[in-house]
């Protein structure tokens, strides 16, 4: 294992140091225990935006903290769920009176230990609602879940209930926003290598070298098959085809293309595959309206890629639009 760290076990709190160090007029990270939280924060009569989970997808989730997407992030150790106590500190730290929105990616431990905190907040007379997000078509269920993982949607559903938190909408009818945002994106990935955990020290699985997993999980876990290694038109189709099928995408929709890296995809790579995709979705009468491309939602090393849609209105639109200031995206400000 070859990775520019120092001590496997102090690698999450020192790369939260590093962030602070780099972006102190954006975020404010806490330690004991770990939390990143936006440097105005709490922000008077806005509802609190949280999220969070295990270290080793940044820039998701400490990278989305700042004005205009979320309020709290919650980084668990590498691949491991954030604790009870942590996103409960959020919540605190970011209550602002109007109380707060938690979105959980569906990971079996995210889930309970995000309830586990939102009750211990209702306790505390803070008003607090949850949403889950399961965008990923490749798998019911896999090694973290019981349904559908949450994958590279959560970016998307960050961004643009962020936006609307920050315009100062209420609570219920933030839920709503985010309800339908789950509701309209998919996503799917594949793995052209492994990563390695840290604190494991060797690869998560084996590929031979002219293989590729399609349908991987961002923590390494299993995907639909292991099949020879294609062409970029071949590895694309294979991951567009069931996101379209799923929902489905049909003639006439405008859509968010999200292309994403695994970590370890060059965006040379990339470039030509989100090229790839817009041009199969031109072919069924799909209209990109939108476009991210770059490693937002990763998994440590790993080279393979992500592509998620989300079914756009004119609501989806202004919103996804709108201003943003955070370490991983900026524009409008």
């Amino acid at each position: 294992m070859k990775k520019i760290i120092n001590d496997p076990e102090t690698v999450v709190l020192e790369a939260l140091k590093g962030m602070q160090a780099a972006h102190a007029d954006l975020l404010t990270v806490h330690t004991d225990p770990a939390v990143v939280v936006r440097a105005d924060a709490p922000v008077a009569r806005k509802v609190a935006v949280i999220s969070g989970g295990g270290s080793g997808h940044e820039p998701m989730h400490g990278g989305f903290v700042g004005r205009g997407m979320l309020d709290a992030a919650c980084p668990g150790a590498v691949f491991t769920s954030p604790t009870p106590d942590q996103v409960a500190e959020a919540v605190k730290l970011t209550d602002g009176g109007a109380g707060a929105l938690l979105i959980v990616k569906n990971y079996t431990g995210d889930v309970l230990n995000f309830e586990t905190a939102a009750e211990l907040a209702a306790a505390e007379g803070i008003e607090v609602r949850s949403v889950v997000i399961d965008d990923d078509v490749a798998v019911k269920d896999s090694l973290y879940t019981a349904g559908r993982r949450g994958v590279g949607g959560t970016v998307l559903l960050e961004k643009i209930v962020g936006a609307a938190a920050e315009r100062g909408v209420k609570l219920e009818d933030l839920e709503s926003l985010a309800r339908k945002v789950i509701g309209q994106v998919r996503s799917m990935g594949l793995a052209l290598t492994s990563c390695t955990v840290p604190h494991v020290g060797e690869p998560s699985f084996a590929l031979a070298d002219d293989e590729m997993e399609i349908g991987i999980g961002i923590h390494g876990e299993p995907g639909r098959q292991r099949v020879p290694a294609g062409t970029a038109d071949d590895m694309v189709a294979a991951l567009l085809n069931p996101i379209v099928e799923d929902l489905p995408f049909s003639s006439g929709d405008r859509v968010l293309l999200f292309t994403n890296s695994m970590g370890g995809t060059p965006l040379i790579e990339l470039y030509l595959a989100h090229g790839i995709a817009e041009r199969l979705l031109a072919e069924r009468g799909i209209t990109v309206e939108r476009r991210l491309v770059g490693p937002f939602i990763t998994s440590l090393e790993m080279q393979g890629m992500s592509l998620t849609l989300l079914k756009l209105d004119d609501e989806l639109v202004e919103l996804w639009d709108a201003p943003v200031h955070t370490a991983a995206l900026r524009w409008g400000v």
